[in-house]
């Protein structure tokens, strides 16, 4: 039944985009992708890594909420470690520049690009389009429909509405220096021992972490181990601070070790280490 609505959808979707090709709508968006051979070009030049993003077109395109910004759930220590390092993001030059610092905010959404594999092409399923007007609409309808299909999908650590709830987080990367920091403060619905953070969303912050080091420093990368030592309880809405650093690289191996510790780092509560393997989309993808 589920198959039998997409492929209606995808049907649909082609008649509408079909209609607004005989109308002249979409000439300059198809046409001008189309290449000497006859092939279709993407609307961007091409999707190489995780870290490249494609905009869709309306009705699909939105301006999606950044995580890692302030917001009113966030304590006087999160605030604090915030502007700390978000201060040197940027810095200001002798003749009154402005210039990048040593250290980079990285943004944080609720979702993951769904489309893209590794060798450059729009990856999609449950697709039968039947086009007579384009063979690029085939590709159109690929993209809407997996935006479509994957709608409901969200990262499981910003999957929370409410504000302050659970994981609250903004990580820092340090490229020069090869380290990365990330300031966490754990939500109410994240208790494991009475009034203490869950040792499984502890896990789940330094794999996000180490992980996000890793591809900052490797591209696309897969966790293959992560070894994880509990030192002492984490307070149930305390902020605690997550230091990354580069252990080593072996082809496609990164090595990440990670601390975290209170605000002031002098209290350990927890230390791991972790291994990635890099990966190309397509892995994913099963291309």
């Amino acid at each position: 039944m589920i198959r039998t609505g997409v492929q209606q959808m995808a049907r649909g979707l082609c008649q509408i985009m079909g209609r607004e090709i005989s109308k002249g709508n979409f000439n300059t968006n198809i046409r001008q992708q189309m290449t000497p051979r006859g092939t279709f070009q993407l609307p961007w030049s091409s999707i190489n890594s995780v870290r490249t993003m494609a905009v869709l077109p309306w009705p699909f395109s939105f301006q999606p909420r950044d995580f890692s910004l302030p917001n009113l759930s966030w304590g006087s220590d999160m605030r604090r470690l915030y502007e700390h390092y978000n201060s040197q993001c940027e810095v200001e030059t002798d003749d009154g520049e402005k210039k990048w610092g040593v250290w980079r905010r990285l943004p944080s959404y609720n979702r993951s690009l769904k489309y893209a594999t590794g060798t450059g092409r729009v990856s999609f399923t449950w697709m039968e389009c039947v086009c007579t007007k384009r063979h690029a609409l085939t590709t159109y309808c690929g993209v809407y429909l997996s935006k479509i299909i994957q709608s409901k999908a969200r990262l499981f650590t910003r999957n929370i509405r409410e504000q302050g709830a659970a994981f609250e987080y903004v990580v820092f990367v340090n490229k020069q220096e090869q380290k990365c920091v990330c300031v966490f403060q754990a939500g109410h619905l994240l208790e494991g021992p009475p009034g203490h953070v869950h040792g499984g969303a502890i896990a789940t912050m330094i794999d996000t972490v180490t992980g996000t080091h890793a591809t900052y420093l490797s591209g696309p990368v897969m966790t293959a181990n992560l070894n994880i030592n509990y030192r002492s309880p984490i307070p149930l809405g305390s902020t605690v601070l997550l230091t990354c650093s580069l252990d080593k690289k072996e082809g496609r191996k990164t090595f990440v070790s990670c601390q975290v510790t209170n605000t002031d780092s002098s209290k350990l509560h927890t230390e791991a280490t972790g291994l990635f393997l890099s990966i190309t989309m397509g892995d994913l993808l099963g291309g």
